[in-house]
Parts: C-alpha cells; structure tokens; sequence
C-alpha cells in the first residue's frame, strides 16, 4: 500500500451534536468524505477513525474501514495527528503517504485530492495542504493592517498570492509525519481548490450554508432507486395554467416526460402521482403517462407513508420530487429529496438533488434518465424465442411512447376514409380522438389508379357529390400533400400521432416524405409482399393487422418484415363484427408464435369485446371512429360516435388500473371493515 487516507470522525462536538452524522445533500458527512477519497484514483485504502457505533456504521456502509479510536483520544483537546498515528499502529501498515480527510468539508473534489498526492508521492513536496486563494485585506482590532500597507492600498494584481486554509485534506509523508508529529514539515505546498469548496462546517449556520449549496455544487450522478414519486404542479408542468371562457384549464408539459416515464416503467421503477389539487388535467396527463396519481391530498406525507407501506417498498431507495413548500413533508420521508430548480427556497435546501431542467421543460425526463443510469440495462431480445424467454416480449418505441406489455394501451381511433374527403370533417374527427384520451389517429392512403382495379374503374356510383364513376369517386375523396401537411399539425397541436395505410408503394414513398412516426398494415394488404418490402426499407415501426389472413400468410409476411419493431393486430375483418367471429384468444396465439406486442382492431358495435381484449392482454386497441354512424360511407356504421369512443378509453384505463400488479395484499380501503368484520379463531 502506498496511500492511505484516514478520516478523524468523533462522536462528540461542540458547536453541531454528532455533526459527522449531519446530513448534506441527503449523505451523512462522513460517507460524504469516505466517498470523496474512494473517489480519488491515487488512494489505495479508505479508514475511518471513531468512538461512536453510529458514525461507524455509517462509514461501512460507505465502504471505508474501521478503526475504534479509544477514549482518550477522542476528547476536544485530541489532535487530529494523534488518531493518524493510532490508526497507523492499529492498522499495522506504513504507507508511503498518508492522507487526513475532514467530514467538516463537505464538497471535496476527488481529482484534487489526486493531484495533492501526486505532488508528494512525486517529490515535489513534503506536506501539501487544500487552500483557497485570498485576496481580503486584513486588520487586528486595533486597525493595523495584518497583510497589507494601510497607507498603501495595492491592486489584486500587484499582490503576492496568498491562500487561506481550508480543513477539507492535508497529504504527508508518512515517516515525515512520524518523525516530526505533526502535519506541516518540510517543504509544504497548497493544492488550490475552488472557493465553492471551501466552506468548513463549524456552526449551525454552516451547515444550514453548505445544505443550500450541495444541490448546486454536487455533480450529477445515477439516483438509484426502486420507486419515483412526484408532484404534478411545477413538476410536469412550469406551475402555470391557462384557463378559457368556460373555465376549463389547460397546461404546458414537455413531450419529452412521456418517453422516460415509458422508459421508467419498462424498467421495473414504480411511479406515483401525487397532487394536493383535484383536477381533471392531472388525471388526463396520468393516464397517458400510465402513471397511478393521488389527487385531493390535505397530508401527502401520511397518504406517502401509507403507500410505500402497501408497496413494501424501503423510504431510503424512493425519490419525491418537488417544489413549494407542502412538499416538503413527503420530502422527508425518502432517502432521495429532489427538486426543480425554480423550488422554493425552502425546498431547494431540503433536497439532496436539484434537477437542472424546470417542470414542464423536461424536469421529469432528467430526472428518469438519471434513475435508468443506475438500473442494469434490460437484455435486448434478438428473435421472438429470446422474447419468449423474457416472458413478455419486447415493447415497441413509436416517437415518444413505448407500446407493449406493462405499458398503457395505445389507443387508435381510426379515421380511415370516414372524412369522405373533407378536411374540417377530419379536423372534427381528431377532435374527437383528441378529447376522448386517444394516443394516435390513423388514416388510409391509396394512388386511386394503382388500387381500383380496372374492372371497376368505369362503374356508376351515387354518391353525396353527385353520380360518378368508381375511379372518381376515389380520386375525390382522397386526401393529398395539402390536406396531410394541416392534418400533421393539426394533430401536432390535439397531442396526437397520425399515421396511415398504405395500399401501394407510392402511398409508402409519399408517407415517408410527410415523416410518420409508424406505418400501418391493413389486413388486406398481409399477401401484397412487394408493399410490405417497402414498408420494410423504412426502418420505422410496424403495426401488421391480421384479418383474413392464415397463420401461413403471417409467417411470409413477418419473414419479410421482422419482429424488432412490428406490433401485431388480432382482427377478424367482418363489418360489422358478430361476436361469435371475434376469437380473442388469437390474441395469445400471436404473441405465443411471434414473439411481439400483440393488439386488437375491431369493427363491431358496441364496446365489449375490445374491453375483453384488453384483459386478455392486447396492447393496442384500433377503432373506426365518426361523429355519426348513419353517415354516408362504407365504414361509418362499424364506427364507433364521439360518446363510445370517450367510454372505451375511460373503461380500459380502468381495466389497466383494476389489472394490477397480482401481488396479493391488503389494501388501506380493507383496513376499516377488517377490524371490524373479520374474526379470527384457533
């Protein structure tokens, strides 16, 4: 061993009790110092020198060794030499350089004190100590100038350096220190540090100082937690809201939050709502995180304590994140107190990190990416067997949400062609979409000359334009770039993903070049292999409806395609659907065979069945969707009015929270009636 770092850490103090217990930035300065100098490249052996069993703790806990300090020597009047050379004696080693680190620093950086051990182990110095650079001028009480000419006042500039002694670390030789007894012999140097650093906590008031600054100064690092509470206002959104002329409220979020949250979840973290207000916006935005949320709290700490209770879940691994001061209770609950950084102050000093990003502005995605750095990567499944043999297979990414098991349904309300060729129907029916909790909107897109077979072409149709033949009639109800380019930022603004069908290939080159974030198979097209090719040259995800289609015709069709981005529709493509050819057990057979995220698209009335599919585990849900089922057009009756559609997405959010975990507990609601009904005998 070359190095070794002792740290002096009494149980007794004067001006803080068991200050070295004190805690900053959430971390005991004791494990604050012991991680510093395990930090430090150069230090071989960390050693921490007590009388008191909970400071010991504490520094095993951190990984340092420890060595009981004995009575003695553990009084004010005993010098911090003397538990160096104890722990030199009891340790039985003689290093070449010792290192005295003090839990009264709370900010040290490893690479300093690297570089100050580096200077002795080099020779180019005995002794070297940490220092700040000083250029305050200095009086005795009696007004003489202690560094300075009263008569003659220098500039910075033209002043010798000087350096004031911090406390954080001293690096010596380990036989100078022996020989001499004391730290400062031979030739000493000051290893400059950052005056942010230098700040040694001798009062309450310096630990109130250095608290404020840890969440400043600390460098970010991996928050390793099992579970992510947060608040909602100031924390999802930037704590404003605009309110219309009927009163209802709106909010800013960043879109960025919902790709972490699905990253978050996918990772096994559990995540929690929890809110003071109760207000429809709050659940809107849970459920399309598919985040549980608390809402109408007068105490969040109880109703914090009482879930991580149901939860079994250890307060030391949970974070909470907040900002205004009824936070600052649940705060105190969890071993990870966070905040944004426009918190109140009160809550800035209460927390052991202070994000970087404000709510609303990617506050919640910092804070997931910090919480993935530290889980183990899940393993990337390379075939549908490698998926199998996770259990479920792998989710699929489409722009800024993940679809699969233990995500929340992704719910589609298909447009088709009931927009009949108007774009301020289609507006009407993205509203619609919009306002009921869908994720997506879908529409098809033909080159009529390529798709309306020739003996069609010159059939007679009535339509609502007048009669015409087949061929226009298409042409007339399709949509174009125009159309696409106000739909994608119509959507854009509703919070909606659109995409499409193709049913040819220049449909396919046309949608890539309005940049859709997935494309569409319908079940018509599952044999039409030079189609599904090119879908395949895109790279982007793939959703393959399966109605009349064979098992034999699927396996062809996903040869061609690949399972590293398709997500699979059970669909029987009878419209309107009787229930007797619904077969959703299908469901489980697709997934069983193919190793991918499986939904379902329905054509039937009513909302039972593509309930039932979601317990059965369909992952996605499609539904054509219009404002009036006796609308003219083919799919309008096997459609689904603004009404349905609200009900099916409110009723499978509820069926994704009554699914639950299948963990087998009794609930706080149970608590009551269980202590007043059940009775137990022997």
């Amino acid at each position: 061993m070359r190095v070794l770092a002792v740290i002096p850490a009494r149980g007794g103090s004067a001006g803080i009790p068991l200050k070295n217990l004190a805690q900053v930035g959430g971390v005991p300065l004791v494990a604050r110092a012991v991680k510093a100098a395990q930090r430090a490249e150069l230090i071989d052996q960390v050693v921490v020198s007590t009388d008191h069993a909970g400071i010991a703790q504490a520094a095993r806990e951190a990984g340092a060794t420890v060595v009981e300090r004995p009575a003695e020597l553990s009084g004010a009047s005993a010098s911090s030499e003397s538990a160096l050379l104890h722990a030199l004696d009891a340790l039985a080693v003689e290093p070449e350089v010792v290192v005295l680190v003090q839990c009264t620093s709370a900010f040290i950086d490893p690479a300093d004190l690297s570089e100050a051990v580096r200077k002795v182990l080099e020779g180019e110095a005995d002794a070297v100590l940490s220092g700040v650079s000083n250029h305050a001028f200095l009086w005795t009480p009696e007004g003489e100038g202690v560094n300075h000419d009263r008569s003659s006042r220098q500039m910075r500039q033209d002043r010798a350096p000087e350096f004031r002694e911090t406390g954080a670390f001293y690096v010596m030789r380990t036989q100078g220190l022996r020989e001499h007894g004391h730290r400062f012999f031979g030739d000493v140097t000051v290893q400059q540090v950052p005056t942010r650093h230098a700040i040694e906590i001798d009062d309450p008031e310096d630990l109130e100082i250095v608290r404020a600054l840890a969440p400043l100064v600390d460098l970010p690092e991996p928050i390793d937690v099992d579970a992510v509470i947060t608040d909602f206002d100031g924390v999802h959104t930037d704590d404003r809201a605009y309110v219309d002329s009927d009163g209802r409220e709106m909010v800013l979020v960043s879109r960025s939050d919902g790709m972490g949250v699905s990253l978050l979840r996918r990772s096994g973290v559990k995540l929690l709502v929890m809110s003071t207000e109760h207000n429809p916006v709050v659940a809107a935005r849970a459920r399309k995180l598919g985040v549980p949320v608390l809402q109408g709290l007068a105490e969040k700490r109880t109703v914090l304590r009482d879930w991580l209770t149901i939860e079994g879940l250890d307060p030391a691994r949970v974070a909470y994140v907040g900002n205004d001061v009824n936070d600052l209770g649940p705060m105190s609950l969890v071993g990870w107190p966070i905040a944004v950084p426009d918190a109140h102050p009160r809550v800035r000093a209460a927390a052991r990190v202070v994000l970087t990003r404000q709510g609303g502005d990617g506050a919640v995605r910092e804070l997931c990416e910090r919480v993935l750095a530290a889980r183990p990567e899940l393993p990337e499944p390379t075939a549908p067997k490698a998926a199998l043999r996770l259990g479920v297979p792998k989710p699929v990414a489409i722009g800024d949400v993940l679809v699969g098991d233990g995500q929340p349904v992704y719910v589609i309300g298909e447009i088709g062609i009931n927009h009949n060729g108007d774009l301020d129907l289609a507006r009407r029916l993205i509203d619609v979409a919009a306002d009921a909790g869908c994720q997506a909107v879908k529409f098809q897109k033909r080159t009529p000359e390529i798709c309306v077979p020739l003996e069609q072409r010159s059939q007679i149709r009535q339509t609502p334009w007048g009669e015409m033949t087949y061929l226009e009639y298409k042409e007339r109800t399709e949509f174009g770039r125009d159309e696409y380019t106000q739909i994608a930022k119509y959507c854009d603004e509703r919070g909606l993903h659109w995409f499409a069908s193709p049913w040819d290939v220049p449909s396919v080159e046309f949608l890539e070049e309005m940049d859709v974030l997935v494309h569409k198979i319908a079940s018509a097209s599952v044999a039409d292999h030079e189609l599904l090719r090119a879908l395949a040259s895109t790279g982007k995800p793939l959703i393959l409806s399966t109605g009349m289609s064979t098992l034999s015709e699927i396996d062809q069709a996903v040869e061609i395609l690949g399972t590293d981005k398709l997500i699979m529709m059970h669909a029987t493509s009878t419209y309107p659907l009787p229930p007797e050819e619904a077969n959703l057990r299908a469901i489980t057979t697709l997934k069983e065979r193919y190793g991918v995220p499986v939904g379902y698209s329905g054509h039937e009335r009513g909302l039972q069945i593509s309930l039932a599919a979601v317990t059965l585990g369909a992952v996605t849900v499609e539904r054509h969707i219009t404002l009036d089922r006796t609308m003219w057009g083919s799919d309008h009756a096997a459609s689904l009015e603004p009404a349905g559609l609200e009900h099916l997405v409110r009723d499978i959010r509820i069926i994704e929270q009554a699914m639950g975990d299948g963990v087998k507990r009794v609930f706080p609601g149970e608590e009551a009636p269980k202590a007043r009904l059940r009775r137990v005998t022997v």
